[in-house]
């Protein structure tokens, strides 16, 4: 980079003591999806704090996600770009085709910051012929979130394969009392296709390729959707999605479901709006240090499996003041990143592990940030150590489709038009065999090129 500069100190708790020199532009700006008024409140302190260092105003404009599209075209087209965008990894490769994000600015970011410090996961998924989309910053993996106490019991296997979650079904399975599972059915809910993609990535199946529309293989397809109908028949009735999959978890009356991390905080009392009540305090822990966290999910056809990755990434734009816009983002990710992850620490893990000095840096410091809305405690005393490493882990094999083929802007098309919720929900309810499923899958959605 032709242009950086180090603090001395640190943000906030680390305290800041360094001088350091103005860098070339004295105002940039940066779209951020964090909208929520604690969320965007903690964003312009972090702003704030880099330009006390820096002489560099930062504003931060928030923008709804779902605006995020028509109005990166918009700004493109008008030549009025932020310098720097807060994105989701589904506009990562589009983009960068687009010309509205600077990949080799990225690049340049990501390499002085030392690319080894950052989950190879996070990295790769947003790898370009030009370089990074953008600097990757935080994320998430979905996680089969299970009684780790009733499989102690039973001397089960822990829910890491299909085999192992039908096993742990069979063995457990007790309605009303307990549900084996707590499967998305309801079929306009995004939940269930993030919980779908989960499990067919987990067994390979793919409907891209590197040339575009490639349709589902039907033999991992087909043990993917017998293995979805079987949890599904594990589960009550009724049209399911994320609130009854943490309700009955919640109330003790489900031995797995698939959730966010978004939970962890919640599952241990902390959040008053979704108590626990498994028994009658809603602030016990008693659930959460009974519980278990899988990221990476295996079926028959895909021995190493896979973990469904959510990421975010700072870009630097097409418009941007480069320099200025490439030194904050690198202070956002290092000298600031504790402050970035606080935003919201339990769905914010950092994806820049740490430093060449020390490699677990942030993820040590992230542990301790505090999690929670009505009560709060760091995530380090809620859970154990061996717990957090596993489920921050899963960010260096998290996965998408789309991703590695380059095909993003085509698998996010697909998983949108909800066909594969549609035809899923038909095969659950038995109108339709597995076979044809697929079939129809691959034809629906042939369209869609």
């Amino acid at each position: 980079m032709s242009f950086n500069f180090r603090l001395a100190g640190a943000v906030s708790g680390l305290a800041l003591i360094a001088s350091v020199s103005a860098a070339v532009a004295q105002e940039i700006r940066v779209w951020t999806t964090e909208t929520q008024p604690a969320r965007l409140e903690r964003q312009q302190q972090m702003a704030a704090d880099y330009e006390a260092a820096s002489g560099v105003k930062v504003e931060m404009i928030p923008v709804d996600e779902g605006e995020y599209s028509t109005r990166a075209t918009a700004a493109f087209a008008a030549g009025d770009l932020p310098d720097v965008i807060y994105f989701p990894l589904q506009h990562a490769l589009p983009w960068v085709e687009a010309g509205i994000l600077d990949a080799e600015a990225a690049q340049e970011v990501l390499e002085s910051l030392g690319a080894d410090t950052f989950a190879p996961g996070g990295v790769a998924m947003a790898q370009t012929d030009d370089g990074v989309a953008g600097v990757p910053v935080d994320g998430w993996t979905q996680m089969v979130v299970y009684r780790k106490d009733l499989f102690e019991e039973k001397g089960l296997a822990a829910p890491t394969t299909y085999a192992n979650v039908l096993a742990a079904v069979e063995a457990l399975h007790n309605p009303p009392e307990m549900f084996g599972f707590v499967a998305a059915t309801k079929v306009d809910e995004g939940f269930m296709s993030q919980v779908l993609e989960h499990v067919l990535l987990a067994n390979g199946a793919t409907p891209v390729d590197e040339n575009g529309f490639s349709g589902f293989d039907e033999a991992k397809t087909v043990e993917a959707l017998e293995f979805y109908k079987a949890i599904a028949e594990a589960s009550p009735p009724g049209e399911l999605y994320w609130k009854q999959s943490r309700e009955l978890y919640f109330a003790g009356q489900a031995a797995m479901i698939i959730w966010s991390p978004f939970i962890m905080d919640e599952l241990a009392g902390l959040r008053d709006a979704a108590p626990v009540t498994i028994n009658d305090d809603p602030t016990s822990r008693e659930l959460a240090n009974a519980t278990g966290f899988i990221t990476n999910f295996a079926g028959p056809s895909n021995p190493a499996g896979a973990a469904w990755a959510d990421t975010r990434y700072f870009g630097i734009t097409a418009d941007a003041d480069t320099e200025a816009a490439q030194d904050f983002v690198e202070f956002a990710v290092s000298e600031g990143y504790l402050d970035t992850l606080a935003i919201a620490p339990e769905g914010k893990f950092p994806i820049r592990n740490g430093t060449a000095d020390n490699p677990t840096a942030y993820i040590d410091g992230w542990s301790k940030l505090d999690v929670g809305v009505d009560r709060r405690a760091p995530l380090s005393e809620l859970y154990p150590a061996d717990v957090i490493a596993n489920i921050v882990s899963g960010l260096d094999v998290g996965q998408r489709w789309g991703v590695s083929e380059g095909q993003l802007g085509l698998a996010s098309k697909i998983i949108n038009s909800q066909a594969i919720n549609r035809v899923t929900r038909e095969y659950i309810d038995g109108t339709i065999s597995a076979t044809d499923a697929v079939a129809k899958m691959n034809a629906e959605l042939s369209e869609l090129e």
